[in-house]
């Protein structure tokens, strides 16, 4: 791990070489993902079965084969132990209870002179989810795509999720099943994106594709974009840890570990203005990760991307963490509320010493899509708002139509385009 301090004159340029991080894909990805698309864009459900079976090893005739309805779902969620089923059902029952709280509902007001204005806030009709496949498997995926989606009423939600060599996770289904999921599709990479992007004979368009994936489902959300919508494209999974140096050294190393085990590019960062307990924390990272399981990936994480940061003051951590807008901050301190409205630019809060991220990964209820590599300057977490459209609300009295005329004829004159002026005067009372 780096040590960065924030009194050297190049703390700030050493911590932006810390974070940079590209995500654009290289030319040959681009250019495969173009090849991908444009094919299922043609042919539809037969180039769909023939990346299914190249990709994923699989020998299918009839895409009937790849498709799951909610019988098998269901099928899923009965079969699975009962602890891991009530563990399930737990966590899907806290993110739709946090999730409700976010519902949109429309509005509307009426002026002196009778004119309404207002909003009126739609489900979206039909979203993809995503959910990867092969040697990982991602029931907590599941349910925190699903979920929202499910309490903004959208009317249908179709999973994809690739097999490879036929093989797939019962967890994923049983969390699908959960979830509200209506039917799956085992298809991956590209070639899903593209289905639900276009629509085939099989797989319906959708208005909206959500979920993670490699380089190559994350490349073609990308190009996809503005034919449907998509959540985010999201960067390695990332921890910011802010602490006053008196929580537990092992929890703090292990908190760092629980991002760096997603991937070799993921970042686990410590801020904190106790250098002792930053070297405590060193310490004690050199001490537990050969008894990881995930060692190598998480040694690699910390090795390139990871960093033990030592500030002035706790006014230094939070300038700190505005400026990395971190996807997980946790604020392992004392007093977190004190520190809470200075926190501008971060995905999820965890506040105070008991506050694992991991928990917010799986059962918090809070959803685990968040923005990452500094998109919390601009971004939010996915949530029910995300499957909701708004549309304003003009109705107009005949006053209304009168004194707002008048007005969008002078603006109207005054750009040049006299037909909006006329169609406007055409209401005026005279």
């Amino acid at each position: 791990m780096q040590r960065l301090d924030i009194g050297t004159a190049d703390f700030w340029a050493r911590l932006d070489g810390l974070l940079s991080w590209d995500g654009e894909a290289d030319q040959s990805v681009n250019h495969r993902v173009t090849e991908i698309l444009a094919d299922v864009r043609q042919r539809g459900d037969g180039a769909v079965l023939e990346y299914t079976n190249r990709f994923d090893r699989r020998q299918v005739t009839e895409m009937t084969e790849l498709v799951i309805g909610p019988e098998r779902l269901a099928a899923a969620l009965a079969a699975i132990p009962g602890d891991l089923r009530q563990a399930l059902e737990t966590a899907a029952a806290r993110v739709r209870a946090y999730h409700e709280h976010q519902r949109l509902e429309s509005w509307r007001y009426q002026e002196p002179d009778g004119t309404v204005l207002g909003q009126q806030v739609t489900p979206l009709d039909r979203v993809g989810l995503y959910v990867p496949g092969g040697k990982a498997a991602y029931p907590s995926s599941v349910l925190m795509n699903a979920i929202p989606a499910h309490v903004a009423g959208v009317r249908e939600i179709l999973m994809v999720v690739p097999a490879p060599d036929g093989e797939l996770s019962e967890l994923v289904l049983a969390a699908a099943a959960v979830a509200g999921v209506d039917r799956a599709v085992t298809v991956g990479g590209a070639q899903a994106v593209a289905a639900l992007a276009y629509g085939t004979a099989t797989i319906p368009a959708v208005d909206k594709i959500v979920g993670p994936g490699n380089i190559y489902v994350a490349t073609a959300k990308r190009m996809v974009f503005g034919t449907v919508g998509i959540d985010m494209v999201a960067g390695p999974s990332e921890i910011l840890v802010v602490c006053d140096g008196a929580t537990d050294a092992d929890w703090i190393a292990m908190d760092l570990f629980s991002q760096a085990e997603h991937d070799e590019d993921a970042q686990a960062i410590l801020v904190s203005p106790d250098g002792a307990f930053l070297d405590a924390v060193e310490e004690a990272v050199e001490r537990l990760l050969p008894g990881m399981e995930r060692a190598p990936i998480i040694g690699a994480s910390m090795a390139a991307r990871g960093a033990l940061i030592r500030v002035a003051d706790m006014a230094d951590a939070v300038r700190v963490a505005n400026h990395i807008a971190p996807e997980h901050l946790e604020l392992s301190v004392a007093d977190p509320e004190a520190l809470l409205p200075s926190i501008r630019h971060a995905g999820a809060i965890f506040m105070g010493r008991y506050t694992a991220e991991a928990l917010g990964d799986y059962c918090a209820g809070p959803n685990h899509v968040l923005p990452t590599s500094r998109t919390a300057r601009f971004s939010s977490p996915l949530g029910v708002y995300d499957f909701q459209k708004r549309s304003s609300i003009i109705h107009c009295s005949a006053a209304g139509a009168d004194g707002l005329g008048r007005v969008a004829s002078r603006l109207a004159r005054g750009e040049g385009l006299t037909a909006h002026a006329r169609s406007a005067e055409y209401r005026l009372k005279g």
